[in-house]
Order: structure tokens, then C-alpha cells, then sequence
């Protein structure tokens, strides 16, 4: 029987001896795009040292994008680091396009790219969404991967989607207001689908403002500190586009019934470090799907920070992903 103490996350201290931080900004020294099949091709890049050890950055939403703080995780003399846009997302095209785009597509993707870097086996690292595909991968390709590093687990299970777009109210209720309110009442019902049908309608104008309402409630649920986000650029506008309309196809399409759980397929990554670390107060993923995914998974290490909610942008959760990278660096493959 598993020791219960081995289920419990180390809860991180502030008064660890060092405080990790973001490596110095770096530019890519090789960017593209891969032809993944007759519709899609995403955007890729390379950073760091080109002979290191090969790490893949998978960004969160679904729908989100990679950015240059992303490159900044990784000691860029040790790792040759791999960040891209998943299907639809960032620079990747076409943008916003919801054709044959699915988890198991952005699996294949992954592999598609490794094998298109001739690459043997690489670190996985992943917050969010980034954390569910991370999973999705590496429960299929295990053979390929040498760690991972998962931040705010999110297991898309029915559950999950109801805590964050019904019961999250319990929480932020000024927030989900304005999100719920945007929705006529005989429509509430099924937030989820409500928002879907706008958003992939033809009504551009209205399109535009839904993708507006659902961004700007995620990110007032992401830090620890409510941070009610402007959005007002052209730029940030095709963000939350690409990031609402995306999340409510996954959402809306792709939610894991409890047959096809990843609590079911952990068996598969048992042999694989890893680490994940969770914020205590994190309002988009609750902590308790990083203790579920735990408790079957007691072999990898589990920091819980106490001061902290989803992003990872917050001191904690930033310190120990960086302190999780420093620690693979001992994994030579």
C-alpha cells in the first residue's frame, strides 16, 4: 500500500535558500513552419544552444501562443529549446481554423516536429492546457520523453469545465457576472455552448465581443490577485479570438468522459520523472486535479505553492519551474 504521506505535495517555503528567475532574453537562431497535413502548418522555433539537450515548450489555452518570456525557462547553454504554435494558434495557419484540430492531432504534431528535429528523445514541459497536452503525449510516446515539467494541471473532465465556467462564481462572482450576463437567459443554461455558437457563427461583430467576455474573465480567475485585464490593440483582440474560440471547440467537442480519463492511463508514465507544481489558490485549475493526477502518480514530485493561483507568472510558481528545469539538467537521455 502507498505510503499516504507520499501523496501529499511539498508545500514550497518562502524562505527557500535560492529564488529562481527567468533566464536573460534570447532570440531564435532558427524558425519556420511544418507542413502537418493538407490544411494546417505550424510555426516553430529553436533557441539556446543547438547542440544541447532538446526540451519542447507547450503553450497553455487551448488556443494560446508562445511567447518570448516562454524561451526563458531553460538555461539556454545546456538546452536546445523548441517552442511552437499549436494548430490554429499564434503564428500557425491558418489562424483560428478549427478543421481537424484535436488532442490526438496536436499529439501527432508533436511527434511530427520530433521527428522533423531528428530528435531521439526530449523534456517535456507544460502549464495548463500545456499540462493536459503534455500528458496526452507522453501517455502515447512514452519512449520519448526524457522528463516532464507540469504546471496547473487540468485534466478536461466534465468536472473541470463546470468548476470554471459555473462554480468559479463562488468565487468571482463580479467576474462571472459580466461572463454569464453577456449570454441571454433562456441561453445560460449551457454557457459552453452558448458561447460556441457565437463564436463560430458569422456574426464577426458579435464574435469579436464573446471572445472579449471569455478572455477577460479568464484572466480575471488566473492570479492569486484578481487582474482585470484591458484589452484594446487589434493584437489583442486577435488573441482572445483565437484563444476563446479554440478553448470553446475543445471544450465544447473534446471533454474527457471518465472512461477515457488520463487518471486511467498513468501507468504509462511511471518511468518518466517529473515534476508538477500547482498554486494552493489556482481558480482555473483547482489544486484538486493536481491531487488526483497525484495520487495515481506518486512517484513524481508534486509542489504545492502556498501563495500562489494559475499563472505562472506569480513569484512561486515561476521559481519552482525554473528549480524543475535546473533539476533535469542531470538527465543526459
Amino acid at each position: 500500500m502507498t505510503n499516504p504521506q507520499q501523496m501529499l505535495g511539498r508545500v514550497s517555503s518562502k524562505n527557500r535558500e535560492r529564488l529562481f528567475d527567468l533566464f536573460p532574453e534570447i532570440e531564435p537562431y532558427h524558425s519556420g513552419f511544418l507542413e502537418v497535413d493538407d490544411t494546417h502548418e505550424i510555426y516553430w522555433e529553436e533557441c539556446g544552444n543547438p547542440d544541447g539537450v532538446p526540451v519542447v515548450y507547450l503553450h497553455g489555452g487551448p488556443g494560446g501562443k508562445c511567447t518570448p518570456k516562454n524561451r526563458r525557462y531553460f538555461d539556454p547553454d545546456h538546452y536546445r529549446i523548441i517552442l511552437f504554435d499549436q494548430r490554429g494558434a499564434g503564428q500557425s495557419k491558418p489562424s483560428v481554423c478549427l478543421d481537424n484540430n484535436s488532442p490526438d492531432h496536436l499529439v501527432e504534431d508533436i511527434e511530427a516536429l520530433r521527428n522533423f528535429f531528428e530528435i531521439d528523445k526530449w523534456h517535456i514541459f507544460g502549464g495548463s492546457w500545456g499540462s493536459t497536452l503534455s500528458l496526452f503525449y507522453a501517455c502515447k510516446y512514452p519512449e520519448c520523453c526524457l522528463s516532464l515539467t507540469l504546471r496547473g494541471i487540468f485534466l478536461m473532465e466534465q468536472s473541470d469545465i463546470d468548476w470554471l465556467y459555473d462554480q468559479n462564481k463562488n468565487v468571482f462572482p463580479e467576474a462571472w457576472e459580466e461572463f454569464a450576463y453577456f449570454i441571454p437567459e433562456n441561453e445560460r443554461d449551457d454557457l459552453i455552448g452558448a458561447y460556441y455558437k457565437r463564436l463560430t457563427g458569422d456574426n464577426e461583430k458579435e464574435k469579436r465581443k464573446a471572445a472579449l467576455s471569455w478572455a477577460l474573465y479568464e484572466s480575471a480567475c488566473a492570479s492569486l490577485i484578481p487582474n482585470y485585464e484591458i484589452v484594446t490593440t487589434e493584437q489583442q483582440i486577435a488573441d482572445a479570438v483565437a484563444i476563446a474560440t479554440i478553448e470553446a471547440h475543445f471544450f465544447h467537442n473534446y471533454i474527457l468522459s471518465p472512461e477515457n480519463s488520463i487518471l486511467n492511463q498513468v501507468d504509462q508514465l511511471k518511468n518518466i520523472p517529473a515534476t508538477i507544481v500547482h498554486g494552493r489558490y489556482d481558480m482555473i485549475c483547482p489544486i484538486i486535479q493536481a491531487h488526483k493526477l497525484h495520487q495515481k502518480w506518486p512517484e513524481a514530485e508534486f509542489i504545492v505553492v502556498p501563495d500562489a493561483g494559475h499563472s505562472s507568472s506569480e513569484p512561486g510558481i515561476l521559481s519552482h519551474l525554473i528549480e524543475a528545469t535546473e533539476k533535469m539538467k542531470s538527465i543526459k537521455g
